[in-house]
């Protein structure tokens, strides 16, 4: 069924990667709207973008999961395979995938540009500095934050209580020591002392506004729409009060454009943005996605972690801002990790187990039901692992054949494209049908509370939500301020659809808890924290950096 596969870097390194423009010309592409960051990379102009406005969008796929667990799934794997199985069969057709984050590759992660025979190329380069987008986002970032420090240092025209700056500092680096300081010591030339904090580049709104932005024009204004600090009587003081807003936009502006890489089977991929997938909403950039549907007939992208966070942002958030209507689903599971969902250890595993599988599949059930909830018709991807049993694949089929949706096996990581022949059909299939017929799960309109509990009673199987009487009166406060018609970011674990890491499968009837909200202004939505979320993750015990080594060749390895 499969063929011996090596580490996902050394499959990488034997790719025969094709000169960026041949790929652009694939998709009529001319060499002069190229920015070309070396042979295998490059940036789309902008003009050249704005100049595809009236032609006809592609159809838009979804790759979406059930609630990761330490057994993988395989999401972006499976859309990298996904977008090479509709090329394979003759469509012409993009992948859009979210930027790597530095913290993760040396953290616990490891690189993010897919796995075994269908990844995005160059590995080494899209998992470390790329074209550099997340340095020009976090150098936006921390310029706004200098900007504050500054003003407040040279009389505070405006008035910040700096007990109440929400604006903190950012780095792309897994950094547990900095996600508390207290900034400006060392005398009266340095400043007046506060307390501050980092995050990691993927939770900045700049991140997130990056990724939501239209043109540069819409960049510059959510910009300066930025509410970064609180005076004494509570009035909101924003990025372009500082007059932020246009230097920020002249750091991104050459980071806006979208990135052109291949797969390695020469297949064009958008790789672009990254918003964390908690605290923000997971999603690659507008911009990338908008282009790919200008210049392909399918276009295949994902959302980070589960269906309950990922795509309910993606539909509830990106698609509702950009007026996207995505045609078809694509939920991808593993055999692994139904049976964990179902109870069975990791150690255990390998070993056959039905009834776990059918247990498990309660979860695969409810992300399935969920998604239809949008109108969007879903397909599974069984991303087949060498233990899995025919019987267990079958326990499978049976769930989503009840549930009107079709499973397929997915060979992709160890056969690239020949892998995903039969799962590619039935996507064309779906999306042609014209079966779609996407509406968000809540309307503008509705109260921020109630799109809340909308979220966690429709999607979640929660009895309802609470709240400290502060956060509810934070709920009405925004909404007094003009803010009540956005859409609602929750930020929990990805782990569940409870606030419970632990909590496996499809739990009902618990209780959603929100700790706080805040207001992203500039990103026009409203993060809603329910339970502890990181928003600066430390490394673990032994870190991917302790492995990741450049060799005799001067090739880097331990990349995964």
């Amino acid at each position: 069924m499969s063929k011996k596969v090596g580490s996902d870097i050394e499959i990488a390194r034997e790719a025969k990667m094709k000169p960026i423009r041949e790929v652009a010309a694939k998709l009529g592409i001319k060499e002069e709207h190229l920015l070309p960051f070396g042979h295998t990379k490059a940036k789309i102009s902008m003009d050249y973008v704005k100049s595809l406005k009236n032609q006809k969008d592609g159809k838009l796929i979804l790759v979406t999961a059930i609630n990761p667990t330490p057994a993988g799934e395989g999401k972006t794997t499976t859309t990298v395979g996904l977008g090479d199985g509709l090329n394979r069969i003759g469509k012409k057709a993009i992948i859009c995938l979210r930027e790597p984050s530095l913290g993760p590759c040396f953290g616990v992660k490891g690189g993010a540009a897919g796995g075994g025979y269908a990844q995005v190329v160059p590995m080494e380069d899209i998992n470390l500095h790329f074209t550099g987008d997340f340095h020009a986002i976090g150098a936006a970032h921390n310029l706004l934050s200098a900007l504050i420090d500054n003003h407040i240092y040279w009389g505070n025209e405006l008035g910040f209580d700096t007990r109440r700056v929400s604006w903190r500092r950012v780095i792309d680096m897994n950094d547990r020591a900095l996600r508390q300081i207290t900034n400006s010591l060392g005398g009266v030339s340095n400043g007046f002392p506060r307390e501050d904090g980092f995050d990691i580049t993927v939770a900045s709104e700049v991140m997130a506004i990056f990724c939501l932005s239209t043109d540069l024009a819409d960049l510059t204004k959510r910009l300066g729409n930025i509410i970064v600090g609180y005076t004494r009587d509570k009035k909101p003081i924003y990025a372009r009060d500082l007059k932020a807003d246009g230097a920020m936009t002249v750091l991104l502006k050459d980071a806006i454009a979208p990135n052109l890489v291949q797969t390695l089977e020469n297949n064009p991929a958008f790789i672009h943005g990254g918003p964390f997938a908690n605290i923000a909403h997971g999603c690659n950039s507008v911009i990338a996605t908008t282009t790919a549907l200008k210049l392909a007939d399918y276009v295949v992208t994902e959302a980070g972690f589960g269906a309950d966070l990922g795509a309910e942002k993606f539909f509830d958030i990106k698609c509702r801002k950009a007026g996207l209507k995505p045609a078809a689903a694509v939920i991808v599971a593993t055999i692994r990790a139904l049976k964990m969902h179902g109870g069975v250890a990791k150690e255990d595993l390998g070993k056959e187990n039905v009834a776990a599988v059918k247990k498990g599949g309660e979860n695969l059930a409810r992300h399935i039901e969920n998604v239809k909830k949008f109108g969007v018709p879903a397909v599974v991807a069984i991303n087949r692992f060498s233990a899995d049993t025919d019987a267990e694949l079958d326990a499978v089929r049976q769930l989503c054949a009840e549930l009107g949706s079709e499973a397929i096996e997915c060979n992709h990581w160890a056969l690239g494209s020949e892998g995903t022949e039969k799962l590619a059909h039935a996507v064309v299939k779906l999306a042609d049908g014209g079966s779609s017929n996407f509406k968000p799960l809540y309307p503008d309109e509705m109260p921020l509370w109630d799109k809340v509990r909308t979220i966690a009673q429709n999607l979640y199987g929660a009895q309802g939500i609470i709240a400290d009487k502060a956060v509810r009166d934070r709920f009405a406060e925004f909404e007094k301020m003009g803010f009540g018609h956005y859409p609602v970011c929750m930020a929990k674990t990805q782990y569940s659809f409870s606030t419970d890491p632990n909590l496996k499968g499809a739990p009902s009837n618990h209780v959603v808890p929100i700790r706080e909200i805040r207001l992203s202004a500039g990103a026009e939505f409203i993060v809603v924290v329910c339970g502890e979320i990181m928003t600066m993750p430390g490394l673990p015990r032994v870190p991917s950096a302790n492995h990741i080594r450049l060799n005799d060749k001067l090739e880097v390895e331990g990349l995964f």
